[in-house]
């Protein structure tokens, strides 16, 4: 772990099986983690696949902080995807879960298995919105624009997603 906690933005998404049950549960599940703690998560959102088909997905984004290092915490939520029943057929198969780290405070990372920023993140409503919700300040007005053409819709406030019964 490094000494110091940071502010890791968290993508969430999911379209196959209980899409806001396995949601709720890897904010569950991130919360658990080892120096971690969540402290905010989006609205839900029902979002078009993009480069992809498939049913519509619901996708939040969720800020931790959090002391594990970047691959660490990387790690751990491709086992929150695994614990799922996240598998990896082909690029951009539908997902029971689907967990990315976003940005990891204001470091950079460009190895094979991680980048932060992460790289398409500019080019996607379904992470632009919820993360300007939280963090107005993290997206620009043109960056919004550019993915306003994309089929995005609030579907539920935090409070209440978050708060559902099975």
């Amino acid at each position: 772990m490094s000494g110091a906690a940071v502010h890791a933005w968290i993508g969430l998404g999911a379209n196959l099986g209980d899409a806001r049950a396995a949601l709720r549960v890897a904010v569950q599940r991130m919360d658990a983690l080892p120096g971690t703690r969540v402290l905010q998560v989006s609205s839900l959102y029902r979002s078009a696949p993009v480069d992809a088909g498939g049913p519509d997905y619901l996708n939040a984004v969720a800020c931790l902080q959090t002391s594990l290092e970047a691959p660490q915490l990387l790690r751990a939520l491709q086992q929150i995807e695994l614990d799922a029943g996240r598998q990896r057929p082909y690029l951009n198969a539908p997902r029971t879960l689907d967990l990315d780290v976003l940005l990891y405070g204001d470091e950079r990372h460009d190895t094979p298995a991680l980048t932060v920023p992460h790289p398409r993140m500019a080019e996607r409503a379904f992470v632009l919105l919820p993360l300007a919700e939280l963090a107005p300040e993290k997206t620009t007005a043109a960056q919004l624009a550019a993915v306003s053409h994309q089929r995005i819709e609030r579907v539920a406030h935090a409070c209440d997603w978050l708060q559902e019964k099975r």
